[in-house]
């Protein structure tokens, strides 16, 4: 089951989307493996320090984040990856590194990345390593109001 924090928020605003239980997974593109869904269409939330100030950066999972094009356009001198001693605490309802690309429920900016403007719908980590949620793109916008920008680079 999906975290109640977020199963809430999304049945309070009347949002359609499924659940989707998989086999335990822990990288973006092992979860997305085994959920029979495209790397492209899994959103990833990846913690980062912008300026030195805690933001959620969420991109495909085939995508890795370009720092300095973050911090380009997020308006601030440095962009980095997050240790998860710095975030671990903000997400109690949820399993370490599975927790939902919705910041806004825990007071964090959301930078997303611009290549998932192409998928009418997205799945992610729902809390846990087993299960995902599916919904519609625009919803997911809608309800979040991310800042848009282009910082995905494709893996080498």
């Amino acid at each position: 089951m999906p975290i109640q924090t977020l199963v809430d928020y999304l049945d309070q605003n009347e949002i359609r989307y499924v659940t989707i239980d998989h086999s335990k997974a822990y990288t973006a593109q092992e979860i997305a493996a085994a959920a029979h869904i495209s790397g492209d269409e899994l959103a990833k939330p990846v913690m980062v320090k912008l300026g030195g100030e805690l933001a959620m950066a969420v991109l495909p999972a085939s995508l890795q984040v370009d720092f300095q094009a973050l911090a380009r356009e997020a308006g601030v001198e440095k962009a980095e990856l997050a240790s998860e001693e710095e975030f671990e605490e903000l997400f109690p309802d949820s399993e370490l590194g599975a927790m939902p690309p919705f910041g806004n429920l825990y007071d964090l900016p959301v930078y997303v990345d611009r290549s998932l403007e192409e998928d009418e719908e997205i799945a992610f980590s729902g809390g846990t390593h087993s299960e995902l949620v599916q919904m519609p793109y625009a919803d997911y916008v809608r309800l979040v109001e991310p800042q848009m920008a282009s910082f995905g680079r494709s893996v080498d």
